[in-house]
């Protein structure tokens, strides 16, 4: 039953996502998040003094260096809020934009905010090539130059694709599953693609971006799939970053692009004339030991949906975030504690439209990305309940719980 107390997604955008040294490979990362705030209040009508605060996620902190930090002040600030407007720029790998969301219903619960923003944005092809030690002198060692790029992982652990490649082969989950599941994110996509699922005024925004020379170009369309990507191509590509199962090919590209949702109580949206979109039944937060990357999304999305008081048979359709091909396939087995027809049900139920490995994984951008393709998704189908789950690196998790009813259609 709707109350007036519900948490509702008023506005959820995100822009297109780019591919590594793809068309918003100038742009730094700031500039699509004010882009992606833009968007997200005109689609409501409010004005920028409406909204209370922003918390705002992104990972790749050098490349938010290269405009001295703070990215989610400055990119508000950019796109017309007002300057009383609180933010807070969250690091937690790629579930910074999930927790934001969550943040923002905390706020809301507590009464201390009537609207918030949650915002993600990455330009991983903007990332910088480090030099330290410069300042001060070397003396007869060589500067070092740090690529914050490649290798992607964390100094003193094991590398996340090795990590995520041996905890699936722990679950049973083979290269060649990991290789079946890529090529279907991929295949999904471009059925979901031709049946306009991804279409500017839903999920997708446009963005006109200037040219030195000629006209603006006009990007209205995911730049990283694969519509050619075949299985026995899959196949042929060698694991990387010492995995077993990890390949170019089965995971994610480097990709750029920034979303974002508004967010508050129901009794705020009638107030000021705003249907919901979906309601926000839960979120959650969860850590683990850092080997255990792949598993995450299953603990977090347990714990959203008891928070929720909702049972997993009563879930439409999940969205777990393909940082890796592992990541849903040693998930949902995990959700399905071993039975076999349980686990083959709910990867049937499992990114429905493709994943990141199709849609591209802008580190920051992903977590409302999958919150907001699964609201979409629900909505397209009449309602429903669905469950979105994503990991971080060293084994952070974080999960949502949205509904959509008939308040919302």
């Amino acid at each position: 039953m709707a109350s007036r107390d519900d948490i509702v997604i008023v506005s959820a955008a995100r822009t297109p996502f780019s591919k590594f040294g793809g068309v918003l490979k100038n742009l730094h990362s700031t500039e699509l998040g004010t882009l992606i705030i833009r968007e997200v209040l005109r689609r409501t009508g409010l004005s920028g003094s409406d909204i209370d605060e922003v918390y705002y996620g992104m990972c790749i902190q050098s490349e938010a260096a290269l405009k001295y930090n703070v990215a989610g002040r400055q990119a508000l600030i950019h796109a017309g809020l007002s300057p009383q407007t609180l933010s807070l720029t969250v690091d937690r790998a790629c579930c910074s934009s999930l927790v934001s969301v969550q943040l923002g219903r905390k706020s809301l619960l507590l009464d201390e905010a009537k609207f918030c923003m949650a915002v993600g944005a990455e330009n991983m092809s903007n990332t910088p090539v480090v030099l330290n030690g410069h300042r001060w002198g070397t003396g007869l060692g060589k500067p070092v130059m740090v690529d914050h790029l490649n290798p992607i992982m964390y100094e003193g652990f094991n590398s996340l694709a090795g990590d995520a490649g041996d905890v699936a082969l722990e679950y049973g989950v083979s290269r060649e599953m990991q290789d079946a599941w890529a090529h279907g994110s991929q295949m999904k996509y471009q059925e979901a693609r031709k049946a306009g699922k991804f279409k500017i005024g839903e999920e997708l925004a446009a963005l006109e971006l200037p040219q030195k020379k000629g006209d603006p170009i006009l990007f209205v369309e995911d730049e990283f799939p694969k519509p050619s990507t075949t299985i026995e191509g899959l196949a042929k590509l060698p694991p990387v970053y010492g995995s077993k199962t990890v390949t170019a090919g089965n995971a994610p590209g480097l990709d750029a692009g920034a979303s974002a949702l508004i967010i508050t109580r129901r009794s705020v949206a009638e107030a000021y004339g705003l249907k919901p979109l979906g309601i926000l039944l839960a979120s959650s937060s969860i850590a683990s030991e850092p080997r255990g990357i792949a598993e995450v999304p299953a603990f977090a999305i347990r714990k959203a949906l008891h928070a929720a008081d909702v049972r997993l048979d009563q879930v439409e359709l999940l969205e777990i975030n393909e940082a890796f091909a592992a990541m849903p396939l040693v998930s949902t087995k995990i959700l399905a504690e071993g039975d076999q027809g349980r686990w083959e049900a709910l990867l049937a139920k499992t990114n429905p439209n493709g994943g990141a490995i199709a849609i591209g994984h802008p580190v920051g951008a992903s977590g409302a990305r999958i919150l907001m393709t699964a609201m979409y998704e629900l909505r397209r189908r009449g309602g429903g309940i669905g469950a979105v789950g994503i990991c971080g690196g060293l084994a952070q998790g974080d999960a949502a719980v949205v509904k959509v009813d008939g308040t919302c259609l």
